[in-house]
């Protein structure tokens, strides 16, 4: 169908920070087809691992997103872990359970200070920035890395990221002064009228949409689709703190970051129950006799910021990686994405698509190719 217009936006875009291709077509300026197109950024990271020991896997799993990387190299080393039968000391899981919600809240907040600064609040996206950057020097220093943790390793967890247990008081007093400064973002937020005018009713996915086009995270959560991976029993250590799932129904850009906003405080729910049960918790932090052997591949789901991700490969009998897969929850809801932009007005599109907190770059990782026939 032809339309009135073509508006291209990317693979630059002033308002993402990564690279994408979106074509939106429009009459008088409202959307009434979009396509979205990621492949600016293919590394091909699944190919590196084929033939690698697990080791060097592991570390490269991390290099695949700068913002959810803990969650990668943990599911990585799960992967080697089950299929082999490796125990993990139940203190280290504790600790990759912490860092991980830890690296949470520092993504959801990161969104915050991204869709205000979309939104064209400048002032808001810095006070959510200032929020953050405690939770970050906390990564750093228990990890010794804001960015790239490289905590997990298969059989537990690196020396350098065990907590010092003297420590404790001073990272929950730490964090309830986050928990009080992110009540009142979300309290500035929810008063702006002018905010809730460009989040409120725009950009909705449907719960009937969001089944068909399999969403995950926190954009099928913003739909009322119950999907988080720490609930379904995939992460065994989540059962072992009290927390909820949060869902919201009307599946706007509101919903979407309502989501995050809630599941922060669910976050800092689990590292507190973590942090106050470490002392009881054995001092082991690493099993260091295992012994690796050939499995096929398995499949093996964990619940990172914006959704499942999934890892599966298997071992062969010389100890190295084949048949590597690896899924972000980007990859389905990239779908989404596209399906909610008509009807919106074109200022509206980067919104709608942040409110997804997409990482195209983690993303980027297939290309398909198509052979003519003769």
């Amino acid at each position: 169908m032809k339309y009135e217009g073509e508006i291209a936006i990317g693979p630059v875009h002033p308002t993402m920070l990564e690279p994408h291709r979106l074509r939106l077509f429009i009459e008088d300026e409202i959307i009434k087809e979009a396509e979205l197109v990621i492949g600016v950024n293919y590394r091909g990271i699944e190919l590196i691992m084929e033939g690698l020991p697990p080791e060097k896997v592991s570390i490269l799993s991390e290099k695949i997103c700068g913002i959810c990387s803990h969650i990668h190299v943990w599911t990585n080393v799960m992967v080697t872990e089950r299929g082999c039968d490796i125990e993990v000391p139940e203190r280290a899981e504790y600790i990759r359970a912490i860092v991980e919600e830890l690296e949470r809240l520092h993504s959801h907040t990161l969104l915050f200070g991204h869709a205000f600064e979309v939104l064209g609040f400048e002032t808001m996206a810095f006070r959510a920035f200032m929020i953050r950057e405690p939770i970050m020097q906390i990564l750093g220093e228990i990890t010794g890395g804001r960015a790239q943790y490289s905590c997990p390793i298969i059989g537990g967890i690196r020396p350098r990221c065990n907590i010092n247990e003297s420590k404790i008081p001073a990272l929950l007093e730490r964090l309830e002064k986050f928990e009080e400064n992110l009540k009142k973002l979300l309290e500035r937020t929810i008063n702006d009228p002018m905010i809730m005018a460009r989040i409120k009713d725009v950009g909705v996915l449907d719960k009937k949409t969001a089944k068909k086009l399999h969403a995950l995270g926190p954009t099928a959560r913003g739909s009322g689709i119950s999907c988080d991976m720490r609930k379904k029993g995939q992460v065994p250590v989540y059962d072992n703190f009290e927390f909820e799932e949060i869902l919201f129904d009307d599946g706007d850009v509101f919903s979407r970051l309502a989501v995050r906003f809630y599941e922060c405080f669910e976050s800092i729910k689990i590292i507190r129950q973590a942090l106050k049960d470490l002392p009881n918790l054995d001092k082991r932090i690493y099993n260091p006799n295992y012994e690796l052997r050939a499995f096929k591949p398995i499949d093996v789901y964990n619940e990172a910021q914006r959704g499942q991700v999934y890892y599966s490969y298997g071992l062969d009998e010389n100890g190295r990686v084949r048949q590597a897969k690896v899924r972000t929850p980007t990859a389905t809801n990239l779908a989404c994405m596209e399906a909610i932009l008509p009807g919106h007005h074109v200022s509206d599109a980067e919104l709608i698509i942040a409110s997804c907190d997409p990482c195209f770059t983690c993303t980027d990782r297939l290309i398909v190719v198509k052979e003519k026939k003769v």
